[in-house]
């Protein structure tokens, strides 16, 4: 390659890992899996070799890969949490094995987790405080979410200052069990486990991060007083004896043809561990042969991470079905001959939809090649032989649950089902009916609405309020207590605003900000009923989508049927917004960072109090920006366009 190739291509490389690096460490949204992005880093790092005038300090291949969020507080690492080097196949694990005299030091071998990793510390025998890694030097404080995990010990028989780093991660299982429920609610469900196990931890609710079942692997000590070992092997016997959770095996080597056996015998292992590991981790054991190796910018020299390659299986695709979600929303599903992937068996993936179906050109009875993403989810890669005498699947032009008819809105590649009443959407549409955030009937989740479901007690939402209650006492853990619970949420859930009401009902692109408006537009719901499309559109706030998705509903005179029901069962159905005064109308406030005394929920009901209305993003239309600790980019942004920033004090100070 010549220099100016090599020059433009560094460059590319970098800047796309960069972008890759926010995805997968802050964002915990990744959009590429981890063997393309290491094949794009040791290219980096190969033409860095080559062309060394163009490597930079902020390289990708200089520095660890995290950063800093700013939704907590900063913490600075005493010990560099560092990186490992990888490598992709044995010969260049064995050149790494040439660098270490065996003479001085055996290896350790251990599985490496796919997971989050975090410091932990301890002081007196009691843990005080817990981090992310961040870059290595600063991660987040995220103490108060790793208390939530049951298995790290909160009190241990060692009274000197001691510093652990671990591996957060979410089993197999939990992880399942997160992405059917995602699914369920119409939600982007997690890609892989690792991603859900760091969005877990990162919840500014610990109370998410505790439903989330998170566990943890210890593997190291950072620093520790009063104290001496002389191997790896040594700490981690004992931080075992202290109670603190470690990998199930980690195994003494000899030399690297040894280590080579470990880790041939760990990846055949993977498909029947509950939690996901993409590699294993080869150490030099001792630790005084540690220190005198050292370390690079990123990564020590002592130590590297085999990664396994992603299985990959060929298989027939047998047919395709159809499943219908809580917005209509119709997914097809690969059912194809059953293989071994990543040791278990391996029958159906998701095809996303019609785009990516006629990318591909999948067809029933092609020849397709699948692999798990995460070593958990199946997926479809590509064609590999074409069944000649099968066109390209198209989707089905009618719903597969109701027979109604489906659309494709202009830009979208999901195909939905007209009928809000499609029996396939009702379960959906029943969680997100008594969700917090609509009509907030506790008592009424999932499981409890199954139940009644399945015992044919309820048949549309509306039937949550006429209950035979003597029937849904006979269910399974149903008691005199819990029934009258459920009596009293219900009943207490016709007192709701309108907004939460017409966020409740699930309407195509109504949120909850949206049901807001509409209800303080109109006041109540006859208003609604009786609006025309230009009335939707004259909100504002409201684009052109929302009034049409609106206008639409409240035009089908299946609607109007299920309201006036409610209206006979006694649902408040007007807006009970009380304006004290007009002092901020036609003012936009936006909110960022944490403010002392109030929540972000109260100070913008306090705005809507006064006439005002609040904002997610700082423009220049933006009056104020009531900023509090740990304010990010929104404020930054407000003070280049010269947006007033108001702290809570002056804000107090407007509402008197």
């Amino acid at each position: 390659m010549d220099i100016i190739k090599a020059e433009e291509r560094i460059k590319y490389l970098s800047e796309t890992l960069k972008y890759h690096n926010r995805k997968y460490y802050i964002e915990d949204s990744p959009e590429i899996e981890d063997f393309e992005y290491d094949a794009m880093l040791r290219e980096l790092e190969d033409l860095e070799n080559e062309f060394p005038q163009f490597k930079t300090a902020d390289s990708p291949t200089q520095l660890v890969g995290g950063a800093v969020s700013k939704l907590f507080s900063e913490v600075r690492h005493q010990v560099k949490m560092e990186s490992l080097q990888d490598v992709f196949n044995f010969q260049e694990l064995r050149a790494f094995g040439e660098k270490i005299d065996t003479q001085e030091t055996a290896f350790s071998v251990e599985p490496k987790i796919d997971g989050l990793s975090v410091s932990l510390e301890y002081r007196d025998g009691l843990f005080y405080r817990g981090s992310t890694r961040g870059d290595g030097e600063i991660g987040e404080d995220v103490t108060v979410n790793l208390l939530q995990i049951n298995s790290i010990p909160k009190a241990i028989k060692f009274m000197g200052e001691l510093e652990v780093r671990g591996e957060v991660y979410m089993p197999k299982q939990s992880f399942l069990k997160l992405v059917e429920r995602q699914e369920l609610l119409g939600e982007q469900p997690a890609k892989n486990p690792r991603n859900a196990a760091a969005g877990s931890l990162r919840q500014k609710n610990p109370k998410i991060t505790a439903e989330r079942e998170l566990d943890i692997f210890v593997f190291n000590i950072q620093r520790i007083t009063d104290k001496t070992f002389t191997s790896h092997i040594e700490t981690l016997n004992f931080i075992k004896s202290l109670g603190f959770k470690v990998l199930p095996t980690y195994k003494k080597c000899e030399n690297i043809e040894d280590a080579i056996l470990e880790i041939e015998r760990i990846g055949n292992s993977r498909g029947n561990l509950s939690y996901d590991i993409d590699g294993a981790v080869v150490k030099a054991d001792n630790l005084a042969y540690r220190e005198q190796m050292g370390s690079t910018s990123k990564f020590p020299k002592w130590a590297v991470a085999f990664k396994y390659p992603p299985e990959e299986k060929e298989t027939v695709l047998k047919e395709i079905e159809i499943g219908v979600g809580r917005t209509g929303a119709l997914t097809p599903t690969a059912i194809f001959e059953p293989i071994q992937l990543a040791g278990t068996t391996v029958s159906r993936a998701t095809l996303h939809n019609q785009d990516f179906i006629s990318s591909k050109g999948i067809a029933i009875g092609d020849t397709i090649v699948v692999r798990k993403a995460g070593d958990i989810i199946p997926e479809v890669l590509t064609v590999k032989y074409h069944n000649e005498n099968s066109p390209i699947y198209t989707m089905p032009t009618n719903c597969p649950s109701c027979n109604s008819p489906v659309y494709r809105e202009e830009g979208e590649a999901v195909i939905r089902c007209t009928n809000a009443d499609c029996p396939a959407q009702l379960l959906r549409h029943l969680i997100h009916f008594t969700s917090r955030d609509a009509m907030d009937i506790e008592g009424l989740g999932p499981a409890v609405l199954e139940q009644l479901l399945d015992a044919n007690l309820i048949h549309n939402i509306v039937d949550l309020y006429t209950l035979d209650y003597e029937k849904v006492a006979m269910l399974e853990r149903t008691g005199e207590k819990t029934i009258e619970n459920l009596k009293n949420a219900i009943e207490n859930s016709k007192s709701n605003d309108l907004s939460k009401f017409l966020f409740a009902l699930g309407i195509r692109h109504i949120g909850a900000k949206a049901g807001k408006l509409l209800a303080e537009h109109f006041g109540d719901i006859d208003a609604i009923l009786n609006a025309e499309k230009e009335q939707f559109e004259s909100i504002e706030g409201f684009g052109s989508i929302l009034a049409q998705s609106a206008y639409e509903f409240f035009s089908l005179e299946s609607t109007k049927v299920m309201i006036d029901k409610f209206k006979q069962l006694g649902l408040n159905l007007k807006s009970l917004k009380e304006v004290k005064d007009n002092r901020f109308v036609g003012l936009t406030f936006v909110l960022t960072g944490t403010l002392p005394t109030l929540s972000r929920k109260e100070a913008s009901e306090i705005i809507e109090s006064f006439g005002g209305k609040t904002s997610s993003s700082v423009s220049k239309k933006t009056n104020y920006v009531l900023a509090g600790e740990e304010a990010g980019s929104k404020l930054d942004k407000a003070n280049a366009l010269g947006v007033a920033v108001i702290t809570e004090e002056q804000f107090n100070e407007m509402i008197k």
